[in-house]
């Protein structure tokens, strides 16, 4: 059935026409079998009700949606499926089952997040911070690349863009691209920064998101990645447009610019600024701007970081700000 819609979207019409006669809704025959135990219903269910929703003439709203994407969402938090069907015993999933029927349910969000409406929808349901909790797991490039793939399509609408500035994305897709020997990973990582770059309407959140790959030294890794070829054009256009784009950005970057993205990044170094007398007698006060928010990251960092090195320059970066701004003791 799932094969039946893809080889031609429209037929997707024939279960609205036969829904509406029912006053029913499309899929409302195939989320109930999300709740089954033999896997291969499950997700054959899973890939019907994506089609019908993403290609269909009526959106999935309301209830359904919400159920359907929090079930989504709890596959990919556990990176697993159990099964206990009479042709899979409990337990005896194995580890290839468990990455092809996650992939499956990857490929889901894939082709939902390519309706604009649902991608509002899938940020409403806190759906950015399972996607950043599947790719900090160090999961396998397949479904690196769907994850990414989501955030790239998260990325085509402004409004998106300036949603997305809470996350720690460009740290994470950083990381990634530093470790990458898939060439699509690498695609898909250029591609997602280039539109949190390109898409971005608001002036500071371009600024932010160039400081931020500034900080994590994508640039050297675009330096790196431009020397080699390929065979895909649009990974030496979007190396092109990056250079062009974080090289402005190095111009106009002040030391302070410098300051606030490492600590935005959550990685603290020994950078110069730390130990600048002029920079801490010049800049201690703004640490105080936008209600505090860069004082109240230094400060939460001496939370929850378990990291040596961050815990003593954010406990050093403390001291210079009060030695600075007196008033800051209280």
């Amino acid at each position: 059935l799932s094969q039946f819609l893809q080889e031609n979207h429209q037929r997707v019409c024939i279960f609205f026409d036969y829904a509406k006669r029912g006053k029913n809704t499309a899929w409302s025959y195939f989320l109930p079998m999300l709740n089954r135990q033999d896997l291969f219903t499950v997700h054959m269910a899973a890939r019907i009700i994506a089609k019908l929703a993403a290609w269909g003439r009526e959106l999935m709203e309301g209830s359904d949606l919400n159920y359907y994407f929090n079930w989504i969402k709890t596959q990919l938090s556990s990176q697993k499926l159990r099964g206990t069907g009479a042709s899979v015993e409990a337990g005896a999933v194995s580890t290839s089952d468990s990455s092809q029927y996650v992939q499956c349910v990857a490929g889901c969000l894939q082709l939902m997040l390519r309706v604009n409406e649902y991608r509002f929808a899938w940020v409403e349901a806190d759906g950015v911070n399972c996607i950043m909790g599947v790719l900090s797991n160090k999961c396998g490039f397949q479904l690196q690349y769907q994850m990414i793939f989501c955030v790239w399509l998260l990325a085509f609408s402004p409004q998106m863009c300036e949603y997305l500035r809470r996350y720690n994305i460009v740290p994470v897709l950083s990381d990634i691209l530093q470790e990458s020997v898939k060439e699509k990973v690498t695609r898909i990582i250029l591609a997602a920064f280039r539109n949190l770059l390109e898409k971005s309407t608001e002036r500071e959140t371009r600024q932010e998101y160039a400081l931020a790959m500034i900080q994590c030294k994508v640039l050297k890794q675009l330096e790196n990645l431009d020397q080699q070829k390929y065979d895909d054009e649009d990974i030496s256009e979007d190396i092109k447009f990056l250079l062009d784009k974080l090289g402005e950005s190095v111009q106009d970057l002040s030391s302070f610019d410098e300051y606030s993205s490492e600590l935005k990044s959550g990685r603290l170094e020994w950078s110069p600024v730390h130990k600048s007398e002029k920079f801490w007698r010049e800049n201690a006060v703004r640490l105080n701007e936008k209600n505090y928010e860069l004082l109240k990251i230094l400060t939460k960092l001496l939370e929850v970081s378990d990291d040596p090195q961050v815990l003593a320059v954010a406990a050093h970066d403390v001291g210079e700000y009060v030695r600075h701004y007196p008033r800051g003791k209280r």
